[in-house]
């Protein structure tokens, strides 16, 4: 049994042949691929146009193979093109050679500026590279470096792919790649050489021309004449007389003392290194024959005066440091730091400042005294409070973050009425008198949640961005912030209205720090307009009532202005009217949490109307002109009523949290309504005190129309009369309209409790001026310094007029107004930003650089100056430019200039003006091959057509492409032999 078992054992150690081995998977995985992008078979497209490569659309597709546990990359590299249409073609190209070897020929596009490297070497529309995945992978050996040649080979002869494939060998860098392409009966094989050191008899056509023809090895005698293209490239580095124009900012002129060459309100431009480093001189021969020219290692043809073509590119600096993208980038860094105004300039310099009497921190002590604080003389030297003093006391005048003369500069430059001696001069008046409200720079600020261009923040943005670059850093910062909010105190506690702000409640649209600060505006607005009052006759028509007069920031509301109150009022209650008489508009009071905020107000009953008929009228602003009262007949009267309050858009949100917190239950929504309709109370006791002995209804009529609905109705008499009664929304039982008018008392705006607590909420912002830390202000105020930035930008494109330009402007705009308009944007999008400037700043640099080397400006003639300005902005975005004319065209003989000057300068020679004095014609002729310097690129290709490997053999293409650099030699060979007759 055991004998018989021995057999049956062995079969299962026999080894199974017909199993893949990991070389059969790999190919079969190329095939796949191959089948899968429909590789396969001949397709032949429209001959190659002159630029095709630069101006075509490349693109790629990508897979992953492995050969055993080693990963590879597989890539198709091809130009969209369109196919010619033509019926059974299979038939008529049944013996035609594949496309690849066919544009080995194609002389159209040879030294493309921008391509894949195989491009450039062979001149290919199409091809696939195998590379290893991992970059730090590499094929190093010779026998893998075989296997996978062979795995190429049998792959395509498997899939009849006529399209060229590459195999990566060697490390990365290196660019190292040996293919094969196969075609009908004939092959392709690319090869490859690249050595540090370059052997001399191969650094001149004649060695090259040796190898080519070694390397064919064609036994036809005469050989067929190899075509030539050379081009050298000469490097400009040394610009002689060139310097770069941009000049550093004076500092020393920033705070001169004058006022009118004030340098804070600008910001600074231009990159300060040449942001061009060198010019390339490309000189190209296209077509030249073997026989007609000589270059060997004793004498050469090859004159860069004379090539026919001249192409030039640019090579820009690696990130040249720019003036505004650094001036942007220093501030955004504020944003990163965690220190308090205290803490940067020593906490031990504010601590005496509490026992001192007469300190400014006493303001609320001050608010408590009965007489009005005595108004002091606005003058600089008042701006610079005990702080600063205590600073000094402390540390000595020159430890001090800001000297005297750059803050006092700066406090002129964003409060321009200190300069007034007096305080009814008007200087006081915002600057935006005249501001081009429609331009769409101005109105950037609505995109950019920044602050109009002329405001007291933007310049604020703008003076501490200048602070922190040139004076002080972060404690410059620190201390003009202290200095800052003083400023505010000192104006709050004086009456003095705030420069730069434009009138009226806080625009929603600005940044909170603006808002905060027109808000203090509106503060200082009613707390004057109070104070006035006291000091003028307690007439209804002006005390106690808010003026809507902020604009004019400047004036005293005394007695000459009491003509001006009175019309301002005038058209405050005009709109009231027209808001009651408007078919369009209807104001949802109940609803409204724009309009209607503030403390819930509660009197007493009272009694009814004949009671209050026989009160005195009170707070008249003037009669309605139309409508009269319902239960006498008497004209009704539009009161003086409170303005509502203004809100920043944090009191609002916290507002909004407050009423949705509240809840959703009856008693929530009572109390909300309560809190919504304390600014409905006070026009109601208002209206009770103008209109004695009216009702609901007139009030309604008045203030919310819709809710009284008018019909015609026939009385007993037949006649038509119209009658009204009150929408049903207001017969609503419990209607809050209807329990705030029978708690409404008859009380005129003057003596109701204010609905705008200017003095707390003067506080409050106050308060939160004083603590916010750096860090709080930058981020307020980095929107004012990047719309700044942006506009910097724009005015100084208008002045090269780049198209490239205005368009990356455009994107900038609309990038940075997704952005900044969400509270607290992200770190990363706001580097984002402040990159995208700096990138067309150094853009716009580029091309000053350029028209200063070029001379555009020098130009006599208008068509030169044109040609000139042409060939400029083609250098700043092409990547290589061709000279008209080459070397005898107008931008030829400047860059010949640039070169002699150069080489001039090189070898210590007199400027080329001198040496046509010096030099007879004739031996200038002889030394024009030292005009420019040696060649830093040599690159040649010999191309040919003739039967290999027998001369009997089809005459295919063969193309050697050559390159030669200071430490890089490299051949590219593209040999086709005939596989069918050898």
């Amino acid at each position: 049994m055991a004998a018989d078992s021995e057999p049956e054992s062995e079969v299962f150690e026999i080894t199974d042949f017909t199993t893949a081995s990991e070389w059969e998977r790999f190919i079969s995985k190329i095939e796949e691929v191959l089948n899968d992008w429909k590789l396969i078979g001949n397709s032949l497209g429209k001959p190659l146009e002159k630029g095709i490569f630069t101006s075509g659309t490349w693109e790629e597709k990508s897979d992953e193979i492995s050969f055993a546990d080693f990963k590879f990359s597989i890539t198709h590299h091809y130009l969209v093109q369109e196919f010619p249409d033509k019926e059974g073609k299979d038939e008529v190209l049944e013996d035609v050679i594949p496309q690849s070897m066919q544009d080995l020929l194609c002389m159209n596009n040879d030294f493309p500026p921008r391509a894949h490297c195989l491009v450039r070497w062979y001149g290919l529309r199409e091809f696939v590279v195998i590379a290893p995945a991992a970059n730090n992978d590499a094929v190093l050996s010779e026998s893998k470096c075989n296997l996978l040649l062979s795995s190429v080979s049998v792959a395509l002869g498997n899939t009849g792919c006529q399209v060229p494939l590459f195999v990566q060998i060697h490390q990365k860098w290196r660019r190292t790649y040996v293919g094969e392409c196969q075609g009908p009966g004939v092959r392709t094989d690319f090869e490859m050489v690249h050595l540090r050191k370059v052997p001399n008899q191969y650094t001149h056509l004649s060695g090259l021309l040796d190898i080519f023809k070694s390397k064919i090895g064609c036994t036809l005698t005469p050989l067929p004449p190899v075509s030539i293209a050379i081009r050298f490239t000469y490097v400009l580095q040394d610009w002689q007389q060139y310097f770069w124009p941009q000049q550093p900012p004076d500092i020393d002129a920033l705070v001169g003392g004058e006022v009118g060459g004030l340098e804070f309100g600008k910001l600074p431009f231009g990159a300060c290194e040449d942001p061009i480093s060198e010019l390339h001189l490309a000189t190209t021969w296209p077509h030249l024959t073997e026989g007609i020219i000589v270059d060997n290692d004793v004498y050469s043809d090859l004159d860069p005066i004379q090539a026919p073509h001249w192409s030039v590119r640019v090579r820009k600096a690696d990130n040249p440091q720019c003036l505004l993208g650094d001036f942007v980038t220093e501030f955004f860094k504020i944003c990163r730091r965690k220190e308090s105004t205290d803490e940067i300039l020593g906490r031990s310099t504010f601590e005496e400042e509490g026992r001192e009497a007469a300190d400014i921190t006493h303001a609320l002590s001050k608010l408590t005294e009965p007489a009005p604080v005595p108004i002091h003389k606005l003058s600089v030297s008042n701006m610079v409070h005990t702080a600063k003093k205590k600073i000094q006391k402390q540390r000595g005048v020159e430890e001090s973050p800001l000297n005297n003369d750059v803050l006092n500069t700066i406090l002129l430059f964003l409060f321009p009425d200190a300069a007034s001696e007096k305080l009814l001069d008007g200087t006081s008046s915002t600057d935006n008198s005249n501001p081009p409200l429609e331009s769409e720079e101005y109105n950037l600020y609505n995109q950019f949640k920044s602050a109009p261009s002329d405001s007291l923040t933007y310049k604020l943005a703008l003076c501490l961005c200048m602070i922190n670059f040139y004076h002080g850093g972060l404690k410059g910062v620190a201390h003009l912030w202290q200095e800052f909010v003083l400023e505010m105190r000192f104006r709050w506690e004086n009456n003095f209205l705030i420069p730069g702000l434009a009138s009226g409640p806080p625009d929603l649209r600005c940044c909170l720090l603006h808002q905060k600060l027109q808000m203090l505006n509106c503060c200082i607005e009613r707390k004057k307009a109070r104070d006035e009052g006291r000091k003028t006759s307690p007439s209804d028509n002006v005390t106690n009532t808010y003026s809507g007069d902020a604009g004019k920031s400047g004036d005293q509301l005394g007695p000459d202005n009491l003509k001006d109150m009175d019309k301002e009022k005038g058209e405050v209650g005009k709109s009231w009217d027209s808001w009651s008489d408007s078919e369009e508009e209807f104001f949802e009071c109940l609803s409204d949490t724009e309009e209607l905020k503030g403390n819930g107000q509660e009197s007493g009953k009272k009694g009814g109307p004949k009671e209050m008929a026989s009160l005195k009228p009170e707070g008249r602003l003037h009669q309605h002109g139309k409508l009269n009262l319902l239960h006498n007949g008497e004209p009704l009267y539009i009161p003086v009523t409170q303005e509502p309050a203004p809100m920043t858009e944090d009191l609002l949100e916290e507002q909004s949290e407050v009423l949705a917190k509240l809840g959703t239950s009856a008693e929530g929504a009572h109390l909300r309504a309560r809190m919504q309709s304390a600014c409905l109370l006070s026009d109601m006791e208002s209206f009770k005190a103008a209109n004695p002995g009216c009702f609901l209804e007139d009030f309604v009529r008045w203030y919310s129309p819709r809710d009284y609905i008018e019909e015609e109705v026939i009385d007993e008499k037949g006649n038509m009369v119209l009658k009204g009664e009150l929408s049903a929304r207001m017969k609503i039982p419990s209607n809050m309209w209807v329990e705030a008018w029978e708690t409404a008392k008859p009380i005129p705006a003057r003596r109701q409790r204010r609905l705008f607590d200017d003095t707390r909420e003067a506080e409050k912002v106050l308060h939160y001026l004083a603590v916010q830390k750096p860090a709080d202000l930058a981020r307020h105020l980095l929107p004012c310094v990047i719309h700044a930035a942006v506009l910097k930008v724009k005015e100084e494109e208008s002045l090269e007029n780049i198209s490239s330009v205005k368009k990356i402007i455009k994107q900038i705009i609309s990038h940075s107004s997704k952005v900044l308009h969400f509270p607290n944007p992200e770190d990363k999008k706001l580097e984002e930003i402040i990159h995208q400037v700096t990138n067309v700043e150094a853009i716009i640099a580029r091309a000053r650089s350029l028209k200063a080397k070029f001379g555009t400006e020098k130009c006599e003639q208008e068509e030169e100056k044109e040609d000139l300005e042409r060939f400029v902005s083609c250098l700043l975005e092409q990547p290589e430019v061709l000279v008209v004319g080459a070397g005898r065209g107008h931008a030829g003989r400047i860059i010949h200039k640039l070169f002699v000057n150069a080489q001039r300068a090189a070898a210590m020679a007199p400027p080329e003006e001198d040496l046509k004095r010096m030099v007879p014609p004739e031996e200038k002729r002889q030394n024009l091959a030292a005009d420019f310097p040696p060649a830093a690129g040599r690159e040649l290709i010999l191309r040919t057509t003739v039967p290999r490997p027998a001369p009997y053999s089809r005459a295919l293409p063969q193309r050697m492409y050559s390159v030669l650099t200071k430490e890089d030699f490299r051949l590219a060979g593209a040999f086709s032999s005939d596989t069918s007759f050898f």
